[in-house]
C-alpha cells in the first residue's frame, strides 16, 4: 500500500523528519499490517514495520513492499534508536492521541531524538472517506448483518434470556461469513431496552417486550452496525407511537443526508421530531457516527459535530427514544454519503415487527 506517501506530506507540513504510527488501525491503514503489536516507522527516505518475531512473517505478507523490522532482546526502544540514527532524526512525530503515557515516557528516556512531536489525529483523519474498496468491504459486513437479522427473528421466542439471543447472533455473524464482531452484541428486551448500551443479562423475554438488538461484524478488517427494535407479541398504542416516532425521525435524516451538511445539521432534522413529539430528554446521544476500520470514527452526527460531511463518508442514522420503566425504541442504518444523497447499506425491513 501506498498510503506512506500521505503520511509523509503530514512530515513535511509539520516539519517532522519521521513519525512513529503506534495506533493499530492506522498501521493497517497505511501498511496493511494488521498485527497486534508494533508500530510502522515513517520518514522521507523509509518506511518500516518495526515489530516481534510473533508478526514478523505476518508483516512481510501483509505490508508490501514494507521494510520489515524484528525487535531484538533490546526490544523497541534499540530497534528505533537503530533506524533513528541511521535516519538522522531529530525530530520525531508520535500519535499523542493514541500512545499510553507509560509507553510515552520510555521512549522519550531512550529514544536518540531531540524533539517529540505530537501529530494530534492527523493520520487518522486519513481515513474519514473511503475508497471504492472500502466502501465494499463495509456493505459486505452489513449485508451479513441483514442476513443474521432474518435469521434471529425466526429463533426468539418468550423465556429465552437475552444472554441466549445475544450469543445467537454472534454466532450466526461468523457461521455467515464475519471475521469477528464490531463489538459485542447489544439485547435489551422490556424495561432494559431504555439503557442505550445495555449489557445483555439473564432476563427472560417476556410477551409484551421491546427488544432492541444492535451488532455489526468485520470483513476485511471493517466493521458494520446496525439496530432493529422488535415487540414480542402485540405491540401498545404507546409502543407503536414511539416507534413510529424513530422511525420517522429516521426517515427524515436519511431523506436529507448528503454532502455538504455539518454534522449537527442533519442530527437537528431528526432531533426535532422527536423532540417536537414530546420526548425531549429522551435521545441522549447523537444522531450517528462513522463506521471503517473502527466502529466509532469521525466525523459524527451529533448536536456539537461542526465537521463537514463529505461524499465517501460511511454514516450511521440511528435515532432513539429511551424511557426509564417503560422502555425503548433505537432503529439504525448506515450508510455511504454521495454528494446528492446516500446510498443505504442496510435492507433489513423497518416496520414494526411483532413477533
Amino acid at each position: 500500500m501506498d498510503n506512506y506517501k500521505r503520511v509523509q506530506e503530514i512530515l513535511q507540513e509539520k516539519k517532522l523528519d519521521a513519525v512513529l504510527v503506534s495506533n493499530g488501525n492506522n498501521m493497517r491503514y497505511v501498511s496493511g499490517f494488521a498485527g497486534e503489536t508494533g508500530y510502522l516507522y515513517i520518514s522521507e527516505k523509509r518506511h518500516a514495520v518495526i515489530t516481534d518475531f510473533r508478526y514478523t512473517i505476518q508483516a512481510e505478507m501483509e505490508a508490501e513492499g514494507y521494510e520489515i523490522i524484528t525487535i531484538g532482546s533490546g526490544g523497541y526502544e534499540e530497534a528505533i534508536n537503530d533506524i533513528i540514527r541511521t535516519d538522522q532524526v531529530n525530530r520525531l512525530g508520535f500519535e499523542s492521541e493514541d500512545m499510553l503515557v507509560s509507553n510515552y515516557n520510555k521512549l522519550k528516556e531512550n529514544l536518540a531524538v531531540k524533539e517529540f512531536v505530537p501529530v494530534g489525529n492527523e493520520i487518522t483523519r486519513l481515513r474519514r472517506i473511503k475508497t471504492p474498496k472500502e466502501l465494499e468491504y463495509i456493505k459486505t459486513a452489513e449485508g451479513i448483518g441483514d442476513k443474521v437479522f432474518s435469521e434471529i427473528i425466526t429463533f426468539i421466542k418468550p423465556g429465552m434470556t437475552e444472554l441466549e439471543v445475544a450469543a445467537r447472533i454472534e454466532y450466526l455473524l461468523k457461521v455467515n461469513g464475519a471475521q469477528g464482531l464490531s463489538f459485542n452484541a447489544i439485547v435489551a428486551s422490556g424495561i432494559n431496552s431504555s439503557m442505550p448500551h445495555a449489557v445483555p443479562s439473564h432476563k427472560k423475554i417476556e410477551t409484551g417486550d421491546f427488544l432492541t438488538m444492535d451488532f455489526g461484524c468485520v470483513y476485511e478488517g471493517y466493521c458494520s452496525d446496525m439496530t432493529r427494535t422488535i415487540v414480542i407479541g402485540k405491540a401498545s398504542d404507546k409502543q407503536k407511537e414511539v416507534y413510529n416516532t424513530v422511525l420517522k425521525a429516521q426517515m427524515a435524516a436519511l431523506d436529507m443526508i448528503k454532502a455538504g451538511y455539518q454534522g449537527k445539521e442533519i442530527d437537528k432534522i431528526a432531533r426535532d421530531i422527536i423532540y417536537q413529539a414530546g420526548y425531549e430528554g429522551c435521545f441522549g446521544h447523537g444522531l450517528g457516527h462513522s463506521v471503517g476500520l473502527h466502529i466509532h470514527e469521525n466525523p459524527r452526527l451529533s448536536p456539537s459535530e461542526e465537521d463537514i460531511i463529505l461524499a465517501g463518508m460511511t454514516e450511521t442514522v440511528e435515532p432513539g427514544i429511551y424511557i426509564k420503566g417503560f422502555g425503548g425504541v433505537r432503529i439504525e442504518d448506515l450508510v455511504a454519503v454521495t454528494e446528492d444523497g446516500c446510498i443505504n447499506f442496510t435492507y433489513s425491513d423497518k416496520a414494526l415487527i411483532e413477533l
